[in-house]
């Protein structure tokens, strides 16, 4: 399951980037977070968050890794429980009068929850939704 969602603001891009790759502001853009914590790390590749997250009536916690980071053109984060992995990837492109963020989320089900997938599409399509006005306004903030 996939979710694609693009932003454009008229913010430097080196703003966009900064706030974004700091993992720990999930919880002021992404209406699902109910919190991220840095657990280990400097914010680069490597760096482990611990996210809870609500989602169909259901809190539920991952662990992010940043797999990849090149400063003002690609995030990207792995996470990971018993019944999901997340692959996160912001992309960033200058416009010349702002800043295109594209991200991307990709999840895959594990065991049962596989299962479950088609019963979810819905409320994902929701999720990213949300998750796109979210974005824009808190990057409209900065």
């Amino acid at each position: 399951m996939t979710i694609e969602r693009a932003v454009t603001v008229s913010k430097p891009i080196e703003t966009v980037f900064s706030y974004l790759s700091d993992f720990e502001n999930t919880v002021e853009w992404d209406p699902g977070t109910v919190s991220t914590v840095k657990l280990d790390g400097d914010g680069g590749v490597g760096t482990k968050y611990q996210n809870k997250s609500s989602f169909a009536g259901r809190e539920t916690e991952l662990e992010y890794v940043v797999q990849q980071l090149e400063a003002d053109r690609i995030f990207q984060l792995r996470g990971d429980n018993k019944t999901v992995t997340a692959l996160d990837t912001m992309t960033f492109r200058d416009t010349g009068a702002g800043t295109e963020v594209t991200y991307r989320a990709e999840f895959e089900f594990k065991g049962v929850t596989r299962l479950l997938e088609p019963l979810f599409r819905g409320q994902f399509k929701k999720l990213g939704d949300e998750a796109e006005t979210g974005l824009r306004e808190a990057l409209l903030k900065l």
